[in-house]
């Protein structure tokens, strides 16, 4: 009977070596590819325990290691079921949970559920929910709930949830609520809620609600509320509400702009309102009403405009003011005090 556990060990070596072309230095206890794998067993079903990876082609089950995969993980390998690391695991995919004290890595894919001490990151995308004390990221898309204590960043697209400590940034698009502690960027798209501690910026266009500490920028179009403690900037048609402490600047407006100094704008429809200067280009309109110490539409001014000092290269509608000039009436009526008109 003593004898048992080496003829064990001895009956399970040429079953583990016969099961896959690629060199395993390791044992299976059992048969079939079903059972306990000890060392570069390929293929398990069950329980598979090895120091670090470098012949592993499929686990289901449970896949322990204490170190990351040697040569990095073979893009062929799969883990699906548990991936547990202490304080590294990596595997080419990566289904159901990956646990690390250190951090976990899948060259392609990781789909589940990863928590990772320092770090989760995937060559590929990443779905599901994924923790990283210090930081998240994946080469292509990050779909689900993801937290990092520095930050969250994906190659491609970046939907659901997604926390960072110092900030989130994606390549692609960003849909969903972000909450990045310094920013929050995008190169495309940005669609939901973004909070950023310094700023938030999108390349392509917006939807919903972006918050900067210091500002809030769009490249493309912004539909929605944009809050900056400096400013907010749309390269293409603002329509919404837009607050900066210092100033609203936007290619086209349509809606409520309000500037701690200044509101400016090529083409606005709506209320603006700035605590210091409103100001419209020579070949720009403003239709609507106008709030400021000095507003300066250089263009056309359709509606109402009430300041100190009220300019307007055309006008049609009122000014209230101070001093009020009308550009296209005629005479002694282009500069009026208190008010002036034309229609």
């Amino acid at each position: 009977m003593r004898f048992a556990p080496l003829a064990l060990l001895l009956f399970a070596l040429p079953i583990a070596a016969q099961t896959d072309s690629a060199p395993a230095r390791g044992i299976l206890i059992g048969t079939n590819d079903v059972g306990i794998g000890l060392g570069d067993v390929p293929r398990v079903t069950g329980v598979r325990l090895n120091f670090r990876d470098q012949a592993l082609r499929r686990v289901v089950g449970l896949n322990a290691t204490i170190w990351s995969p040697k040569n990095g993980a073979d893009s062929l390998s799969q883990v699906s079921g548990i991936a547990l690391g202490l304080p590294l695991t990596g595997a080419g995919d990566i289904e159901g949970l990956g646990l690390a004290i250190g951090g976990v890595s899948a060259d392609n894919r990781l789909v589940g559920i990863a928590v990772g001490g320092l770090g989760v990151g995937a060559g590929g995308d990443v779905s599901g929910l994924a923790v990283g004390g210090l930081g998240v990221g994946a080469g292509g898309d990050v779909t689900g709930i993801t937290m990092g204590g520095l930050g969250v960043g994906a190659g491609d697209d970046l939907l659901g949830i997604s926390v960072g400590g110092l900030g989130v940034g994606s390549g692609g698009d960003v849909r969903g609520i972000t909450f990045g502690g310094l920013g929050v960027g995008a190169g495309g798209d940005v669609q939901g809620i973004a909070f950023g501690g310094l700023g938030v910026g999108g390349g392509g266009n917006a939807q919903g609600l972006l918050v900067g500490g210091l500002g809030a920028g769009v490249g493309g179009d912004f539909q929605g509320v944009g809050v900056g403690g400096v400013g907010v900037g749309v390269g293409g048609k603002a329509e919404g509400l837009f607050l900066g402490g210092v100033g609203v600047g936007t290619a086209s407006l349509r809606g409520i702009a309000v500037g701690g100094l200044g509101v400016g704008s090529s083409d606005a429809q709506g209320l603006l309102v700035a605590g210091g200067t409103i100001q419209v280009p020579s070949d720009g309109i403003l239709q609507g009403i106008a709030i400021s110490p000095y507003t300066n539409v250089r263009g056309e001014m359709r509606g109402l405009s009430i300041g100190i000092v009220n300019i307007a290269g055309s006008l049609q509608g009122v000014q209230i003011g101070l001093l009020n000039w009308a550009g296209n009436n005629r005479g002694w009526a282009r500069l009026l005090p208190i008010a002036n008109a034309h229609f």
